[in-house]
This record gives C-alpha cells, sequence and structure tokens, in this order.
C-alpha cells in the first residue's frame, strides 16, 4: 500500500473507524483477478486471502463469486457489489474491513426478492447477524437522503407475466395506454453465452409510445433489469431465434415498474400501428 494510503488507514483506526478483527499471520495478500467480473472498477488492486467467507485461493473465489453477477446486474441496490466485493475480495489492509449490519439487511431486503423470483434463498453464509452493528467500524450503508432518493427511483421488481397479445383492437390498446403509467416499443433478442446459457437482451434503443414516470436516460437499462430479473417472462416473449417486438404498458408504484399489458407487434398489425398514432392526441 503506497504510504499515504497507509498513513490515511492509521488515522481512520484511531477515530475508530477500520474493521472488526486483525489480520492473521496467515493472510496474505494477491491481487484481484481480471477475470473476476463482480470486483473490477472497485477503487483498489489487492484483496486478502482467505477472505471473510473463508475461501483460501483464487480458484475458490472466482466460481463462487461469479454466481451473483447476474443478481448484480438487475440493479437491486446500489451498495450490492461493495457488500459483496468486502467479502469475496477483502481490500488489503492492516486489518480486515466488514460491512456493517445495516448496510447487509439494506441489501438483504432489496436482492433477497430476486433471488426467490429465480427460486434462490438468502445463503446462511450472508447472515447479517455476523457482521458488526456499530457504524463506526465497518462500512455502512446508504445515507436515509440516498435511500429515500432509491426508493422514489423507478425500479423492476419481481413479478407474474402479463401473456403476450398478439391480436388487439385499437379501442383495446388505447384504453389500456389510459389506464396505465408508461408503454414503451422494444426489440427483444435471446442469444446463448459461451457457457451454453440464454441470454436475454434489447437491441436498438426504447422508443417511448408514453414516457409517464420512466427517466429518459435510464429506461432502456430498466428494461434490460426486468428482463434479466423476470427472465420467465423474457422466455415467454422470445417464443423463436428471430428479434420480438413488443409494446410494454404498465405503472410505476411507488419507483417500482410493473408491466401489466404485453402487446406483440407484426409489421401487418394495422390496428397497434394506428392505436399508436392516435395516441398522440386521444383524450382519455
Amino acid at each position: 500500500m503506497p504510504s499515504p494510503a497507509r498513513a490515511l488507514f492509521r488515522l481512520a483506526c484511531l477515530l475508530g473507524l477500520c474493521a472488526a478483527f486483525d489480520i492473521q499471520l496467515s493472510t496474505k495478500c494477491v491481487p484481484v483477478p481480471r477475470e473476476m467480473g463482480l470486483c473490477q472498477d472497485v477503487g483498489y488492486s489487492e484483496m486478502r486471502l482467505p477472505n471473510l467467507l473463508g475461501q483460501r485461493s483464487v480458484a475458490e473465489v472466482l466460481p463462487s463469486s461469479a454466481q451473483w453477477l447476474r443478481l448484480l446486474h438487475t440493479g437491486c441496490h446500489p451498495h450490492a457489489r461493495t457488500f459483496l466485493c468486502s467479502l469475496f475480495a477483502p481490500i488489503c489492509l492492516d486489518t480486515f474491513i466488514q460491512p456493517c449490519r445495516s448496510m447487509c439487511v439494506s441489501v438483504r431486503d432489496s436482492c433477497a426478492p430476486v433471488l426467490a423470483c429465480h427460486g434462490q434463498s438468502w445463503p446462511e453464509s450472508l447472515d447479517c447477524d455476523r457482521f458488526p452493528a456499530g457504524e463506526g467500524m465497518c462500512l455502512a450503508s446508504i445515507s436515509k437522503e440516498d435511500q429515500y432518493i432509491y426508493r422514489e427511483f423507478p425500479k423492476p421488481t419481481c413479478q407474474e407475466c402479463p401473456g403476450p397479445e398478439d391480436v388487439a383492437s385499437q379501442k383495446i390498446v388505447l384504453e389500456s395506454f389510459c389506464d396505465n403509467n408508461f408503454a414503451v416499443k422494444v426489440k427483444l433478442a435471446k442469444r446463448k453465452t459461451a457457457g451454453g446459457e440464454q441470454e436475454y437482451e434489447l437491441e436498438g434503443q426504447v422508443e417511448f409510445i408514453n414516457q409517464g414516470l420512466l427517466l429518459p436516460y435510464d429506461t432502456r437499462n430498466l428494461v434490460q433489469q426486468w428482463l434479466l430479473i423476470n427472465e420467465n417472462c423474457a422466455q415467454k416473449m422470445t417464443r423463436s431465434n428471430r428479434p420480438m417486438v413488443y409494446v410494454m404498458v404498465g405503472d410505476v408504484q411507488r419507483g417500482n415498474v410493473m408491466l401489466n399489458r404485453l402487446f406483440h407487434w407484426h409489421r401487418r398489425d394495422s390496428q397497434l400501428a394506428l392505436a399508436i398514432r392516435k395516441w398522440r392526441h386521444h383524450k382519455c
């Protein structure tokens, strides 16, 4: 560690901000592996082994940390990466810096429902009671102001998948636009990863029909996160290997984005196209 950083760390310890237990002689510093996608760009380049999960080698850390990447990409919590990397790849300092219990609870409460959506539970190894309760001896959670902003910021949630509708009259489409907060047109494709798994991703830009409470600069990422969380819906929406175009209609309630209607866009579906044109001048 560079001497200025070490001096800053010692000052933090004097102020009561260092970790809850000391490094043992058996621990060592190793570079954060480039293959460790979970903990890239976290602000440091070396980690301690064994880590806070008891893993003693990079060979142990890599596969177990990779399992959390999909959860991280859902955006379930703004500090999920910090929390997980403090356990899998703790920064190489004179003592371990643990996450606070409040950080664990905050991440768990936001991300556990996403795991549950995929039939998984919050692991016992991340039981929040194992972490220190004091805010001054660990990595604290986000501030109350940031928590408020995060709660109000539109974010996807786990839900039952609305069935894709192939045929719809102009009246049905316009009524659905009136009954909901937003409507967007997207092109969805599926592909296989190098590991043989299916991935679902958007092609091109999201086209707003009714923006509602969605944020224009973040909606594409929001829809991509919704697809990751609700993978069962993405499977139903990609019935062939060709990209599929949909009009997604839904609500934003207390910051949670819920999809309520899915209209499958066919090139020859004049009813849907006409309904979208009429919407510009339609009065609900």
